[in-house]
């Protein structure tokens, strides 16, 4: 048999019917905007309105009691888009689920806002802190929003796809040297 460093193929891969249950229960009364498979996991999308809600409800009611992580995404195609993605843990049924929620960049709301999560899950304190720090996502009621691993006087976010690859702040470079 010959072994490959390829992941499984989501096909093979089989969700918890736990999992459906809850993400059809939840789909249903929340109004989810997607819900996938990948790699054996549910991937739930949903809007900012009801971002709260939806992680409220599977903590309290479906028992989804660990929140794993909390990051940031910038899909750059398109209609250029933030996202959200929080990953919990339900684990006497061992079942892991994926939301997420998008939030688009716009001349008229350039900063883009989602409810934080550390009233339900203390563990998202410093996680939004870091996805603030890199993505400049603003979470409304967070107790410490301020830049966790960066300078506090950047004015740019540095994982966002927008701004130039290189340090446009130094002045000891001389492009010349690379052939620029």
């Amino acid at each position: 048999m010959a072994l490959t460093n390829s992941p499984h193929p989501s096909d093979t891969l089989s969700p918890t019917p736990f999992g459906t249950a809850v993400c059809d229960d939840v789909s249903q009364r929340f109004g989810v905007v997607a819900q996938h498979l990948q790699y054996g996991h549910w991937c739930l999308e949903v809007g900012p309105t009801t971002y709260y809600a939806v992680m409220q409800d599977l903590k309290h009611t479906h028992g989804f009691t660990m929140l794993t992580d909390l990051c940031g995404v910038h899909h750059a195609e398109g209609e250029a888009t933030l996202a959200v993605v929080a990953q919990v843990h339900h684990l006497p049924e061992r079942t892991r689920l994926f939301v997420t929620v998008r939030l688009a960049v716009t001349e008229t709301e350039p900063v883009p806002v989602v409810d934080s999560l550390v009233p339900l899950f203390p563990s998202a304190n410093w996680m939004e802190r870091e996805t603030y720090d890199f993505f400049g996502i603003q979470f409304a009621g967070h107790p410490n929003l301020k830049r966790i691993l960066n300078e506090d006087d950047m004015a740019y976010f540095p994982l966002r796809k927008e701004y130039p690859l290189e340090d446009q702040s130094r002045t000891d470079k001389d492009d010349r040297m690379f052939g620029r």
